[in-house]
């Protein structure tokens, strides 16, 4: 993975715009909390293989954190805190949000095909 380049991968989340997508979104902090505050709660969230269609995308941020989009008929889909991005072959976008330690916190990930499990 290579730090956001913010145009190109705007340019990328176009393309999957008005079809209809698979989407993964995870966020977590995993037991990094609970490791070193015993007081901690540990959180996170985990969709895998939602098939969506949006209309519009959008990828905003300082230069170094990010905050993604997208814009559905009913609703939205969100993730802040990317730093990170690659392309899967021709069809897989994946934006994710990694700690000061390089741990994962955020994923994001946008597919014309449905993820592997």
């Amino acid at each position: 993975m290579k730090p956001i380049e913010i145009e190109k991968a705007q340019a990328k989340l176009e393309e999957f715009a008005d079809k209809d997508v698979y989407v993964h979104l995870e966020t977590t902090n995993g037991a990094y909390a609970s490791h070193f505050d015993d007081k901690a709660y540990n959180v996170g969230a985990y969709i895998r293989n939602a098939q969506v269609t949006y209309s519009q995308a959008k990828i905003v941020g300082d230069g170094q954190t990010y905050r993604a989009g997208l814009k559905m008929d009913f609703g939205w889909i969100y993730a802040e805190g990317l730093t990170d991005w690659t392309i899967h072959g021709d069809n897989q976008l994946l934006l994710a949000g990694h700690d000061r330690e390089g741990r994962l916190m955020v994923s994001l990930q946008i597919s014309d095909t449905p993820f592997r499990y």
